[in-house]
């Protein structure tokens, strides 16, 4: 009987592989992503927006030569999402007798990454993110798909980030309205995982230092949560259960402010649990897919929050360069704020 049963399961089998499949309707990407501000070609997104202009404004933040370093450190060990992995191997052979080069015995090391890339601080690329197959500038992105990377929306397609940087400090923001509530795992005080954030706390962080939003900004918001990233790897399952973060009304607004960028010392910038049950990194498809702006995961605000709240000052020259990755959907990043 098991025999039989398994022949006809089979024989079932290989008839339905033979029969001719109804197609998949391919998905409206004119009705589920928004068009490019920056034309029906664009590969670019929000970087667009840096000028020379906006270069030689933001070089004015540059007064005292204070640089604040804004990266986590990359090491095996971190805190990844779901099953994200990163392995670092050191090659050293040549130091080995023997095995040096030439008459002088030159020797070397180099390393090798196994790893993703969305891991420790990064930025999320135009790749990223899609609902079905519609991405960025209501691309249908299977067709640029390959085993080894997009042939559209690499991050070779990336202009410059010399642009102004703005901290939003959430934590001096919930302290001061008297309602931050801590996750009893940070050693520093921290909104809790599922603090929405939203445009009036974004406004009143802004308020603090006097700070207006102005085209092509990149904005960093401060909640705290860091302070578990940085008791790796022993605190790496809190943090990545949930996290505080901005709701879908904030994600509105910063896009209508038409900054360049979005990072938070979250892993992903959003609140988790979000707002909507069911509803998948809306942020996400808010910020990136549907305005070209990116987001940049694990930054580590600490430092330049409590740099402005020293100094008076949230604003700053943004150093970050990313590296021209050929179909990349995504890479690390090293962060620093110029006073």
């Amino acid at each position: 009987m098991r025999i039989a049963g398994l022949a006809a399961f089979v024989g079932m089998s290989i008839v339905a592989l033979l029969m001719p499949s109804t197609p998949v309707a391919a998905a409206d990407c004119k009705a589920l992503v928004k068009p490019s501000p920056f034309g029906p070609d664009d590969q670019t997104g929000a970087t667009n927006r840096v000028t020379p202009a906006v270069t030689k404004a933001a070089a004015a933040e540059i007064q005292t030569g204070t640089v604040t370093s804004m990266s986590n450190v990359l090491v095996d060990g971190v805190p990844l999402f779901g099953t994200r992995f990163s392995k670092t191997i050191l090659t050293s052979f040549a130091t080995l007798p023997g095995a040096e080069f030439g008459n002088n015995k030159l020797t070397y090391m180099e390393d090798t990454y196994l790893s993703q890339s969305h891991v420790g601080t990064h930025i999320d690329g135009m790749g990223h993110i899609g609902v079905e197959d519609c991405y960025y500038n209501q691309t249908p992105m299977g067709k640029y798909v390959t085993q080894n990377y997009l042939k559209k929306f690499g991050l070779e397609n990336l202009k410059s980030f010399a642009t102004r940087g703005v901290i939003i400090d959430m934590v001096k923001v919930f302290q001061a309205a008297g309602k931050l509530k801590s996750n009893p795992a940070c050693r520093t005080p921290c909104l809790d995982g599922g603090t929405l954030i939203t445009v009036p706390d974004l406004q009143a962080g802004l308020k603090m230092y006097n700070v207006t939003l102005r085209e092509a900004d990149a904005v960093f918001i401060h909640t705290g949560w860091q302070d578990l990233f940085l008791q790796w790897p022993a605190q790496n399952a809190t943090y990545n259960k949930n996290e505080p973060g901005i709701g879908q009304a904030a994600a509105d607004w910063l896009a209508s402010q038409k900054v360049v960028l979005v990072g938070s010392d979250t892993w992903a910038v959003e609140v988790i649990p979000g707002e909507e049950e069911g509803i998948a990194f809306p942020v996400h498809k808010t910020l990136l897919t549907d305005n070209g702006i990116h987001i940049i995961e694990n930054v580590r605000t600490d430092l330049m929050a409590a740099e402005a709240a020293k100094t008076g000052r949230a604003t700053f020259f943004l150093n970050m360069t990313v590296p021209k990755a050929v179909g990349l959907t995504g890479t690390f990043v090293n962060i620093e704020a110029i006073q």
